[in-house]
C-alpha cells in the first residue's frame, strides 16, 4: 500500500525517547521530514543523528518545554522555517506521575493539566494555520485510560479524557478545512514509561515487579507487551494519505487488553 507520505513534514512532540521517538523513526523510514522536540538537548542530538542515518526523510530538532507557550510558538515557527510546511502534527507528552486521588496535590493536578492537555491545545492552535494550507492530520497520543481507568493513575485517567474531548471537538470544527483529527491510545507498550508504572505499582502492592509483569501479560489476550514500532505503525497509517475518512476516532493499540465495547 502506498501511504503517500514521501516529502510530507511531521512535527512530533516529546520525541527524544519512548513512543515519540518510535513515531519519528517510522515517519523517517517512510521518507517524511520530521521535527523532533523535548527539553533534553543531548538526547535530541543523539536521536536526530540516529534518524538521519536511516537514509529516509530528514530529521531536525528543536529544544522546547511544551508547558511554556513561548517555546511552543518558537517550535512551530522553527518547523515551518526549516521544512517550509507542516502536514502532520503528533501531540504527545510524558505521562503524569502515578498517584491515587488522595495522594494527588493541587500542584500535581496543575502540572499534569499543563503537560498533558493544555500543551496539546496550545500546540494545535499554533499549528492550525499551517495545517489548513496542507489539509493536514492531527494525531493526539493518549492512553488506554480513555476507555478504562487505570488504578493508581488518577491524573492520567482525568486528563486523557480531556484529550478525547479535544479530538472530537476539533474533528468537527476542522473538517471543512480538510484536517483529520484522531486519538491513538497505547495499552501496555514496552517503554520506559511502562517500566516506571510497573515499579510504582509493585511498590504500592508490596510485590515484585516480575509478578506485576506476569499479571499484566496474563490480562492481555496476545500475552505480551506491544513494541513501540508496532504502535508507531498505527500512528503512521492514521497520519498517511491512505487515511482519508477516519476522523474523531479513538484507536486503541493494546493487544486486546481493554474489554470495554
Amino acid at each position: 500500500m502506498d501511504l503517500n507520505l514521501e516529502g510530507k513534514v511531521a512535527l512530533v512532540v516529546a520525541s527524544s525517547q519512548g513512543l515519540g521517538k518510535a513515531i519519528a523513526e517510522r515517519f523517517v523510514k517512510e521518507n517524511v521530514n520530521v521535527m523532533i522536540t523535548s527539553r533534553n538537548e543531548e538526547k535530541l542530538k543523539d536521536v536526530c543523528e540516529e534518524l538521519n542515518s536511516l537514509q529516509g526523510g530528514k530529521a531536525h530538532y528543536f529544544t522546547s518545554d511544551i508547558t511554556n507557550d513561548k517555546d511552543i510558538k518558537e517550535l512551530v515557527k522553527e518547523t515551518k522555517e526549516t521544512f517550509g510546511q507542516i502536514d502532520i502534527l503528533v501531540n504527545n507528552s510524558g505521562g503524569p506521575p502515578s498517584s491515587t486521588f488522595l495522594e494527588t496535590t493541587d500542584e500535581m493536578v496543575v502540572n499534569a493539566f499543563e503537560l498533558n492537555l493544555l500543551s496539546y491545545i496550545r500546540i494545535t492552535r499554533e499549528a492550525i494555520p499551517e495545517l489548513k494550507k496542507t489539509k493536514g492530520k492531527i494525531i493526539n497520543i493518549a492512553s488506554s485510560s480513555i476507555k478504562e481507568p487505570i488504578p493508581g493513575l488518577f491524573l492520567s485517567n482525568i486528563f486523557r479524557q480531556g484529550v478525547v474531548g479535544l479530538t472530537k471537538t476539533l474533528a468537527e470544527e476542522l473538517a471543512s478545512d480538510g484536517i483529520l483529527v484522531n486519538t491513538v491510545a497505547p495499552g501496555r507498550i514496552a517503554t520506559e514509561r511502562i517500566e516506571y508504572l510497573d515499579e510504582a505499582r509493585a511498590k504500592r502492592l508490596n510485590i515484585s515487579k516480575e509478578e506485576i509483569d506476569k499479571n499484566s501479560k496474563r490480562k492481555i489476550p496476545l500475552g505480551r507487551y506491544g513494541q513501540p514500532e508496532e504502535f508507531a505503525k498505527v500512528v503512521c497509517f492514521i497520519a498517511s494519505g491512505a487515511n482519508g475518512y477516519i476522523t474523531g476516532s479513538s484507536i486503541l493499540v493494546d493487544g486486546g487488553m481493554v474489554k470495554s465495547i
